[in-house]
């Protein structure tokens, strides 16, 4: 793990102890991004890394033009613990269930600063390719996909994409990658991305059934896909 998840990891372990100890109460907002930031001693943009992984764990949620709220024990709690005996397949074939429709969702109403994250997150997947820097593009990757998971409003959707990015960050299936298939990767996401900014909700969902049954490929697995999706 390099700096920047370390910092926001320890960023995350401080507001949530600041939460949970009753620095803000259940629906106050939090402090504006330059002013917490500042009280930190952090950056924003790793403030803003650190929020969104609250929202996926259910103790805040952002509110457009207001800020970010502070969500009650009960909203945190529907987070769902996966089991511990799940393998790569499994992961894959939840994804598959799960991203078309939240990018679907995505698609339909992403605001534009949003927009802007989830191009940040696709340049840092390109430069990772460039560099054929296998640690830097798993980051990438997997951040892209828990951001669009952030951006629905379903905390349920943003705790279960967490997992499998998590999943996925401790199996070495996206380390066996060849450079070629890493370029396959950014263009899909590159297509995806592009789908999102015009909106085309239908394009974006069935871009990512694309995305994930090549993932499965890459990977070397058979899935089990329901009748009618594209066979590996």
């Amino acid at each position: 793990m390099n700096s920047s998840s370390t910092l926001v990891g320890s960023i995350v372990q401080s507001l949530r102890e600041s939460i949970e100890q009753g620095r803000w109460a259940v629906g106050e907002m939090l402090p504006g991004q330059r002013e917490l930031a500042e009280q930190l001693g952090i950056s924003r943009p790793c403030l803003r890394e650190a929020v969104t992984v609250l929202e996926t764990l259910g103790m805040v949620r952002s509110l457009p033009g207001k800020g970010v709220q502070v969500m009650g024990r009960e909203a945190a709690e529907l987070a769902i613990t996966a089991p511990r005996d799940h393998s790569i397949e499994d992961v894959i074939q939840l994804r598959y269930a799960l991203e078309p429709f939240i990018v679907g969702l995505v698609a339909q109403s992403i605001a534009s600063s949003d927009l802007d994250r989830l191009r940040l997150r696709l340049m840092d997947l390109r430069d990772a390719a460039e560099d054929d820097d296998m640690d830097a593009f798993v980051e990438a990757y997997i951040g892209f996909h828990q951001l669009l998971g952030s951006l629905t409003t379903n905390p349920i959707f943003q705790s279960l994409v967490t997992q499998a990015g998590a999943a996925l960050a401790r199996s070495d299936a996206l380390l066996r990658q060849r450079g070629d298939e890493l370029q396959e990767r950014v263009r899909e996401h590159e297509a995806l991305v592009q789908a999102i900014r015009r909106r085309d909700s239908l394009l974006a969902s069935s871009l990512m059934r694309d995305h994930l049954v090549a993932e499965g490929r890459r990977m070397g697995l058979r899935l089990e896909l329901p009748e009618g999706s594209r066979a590996l």
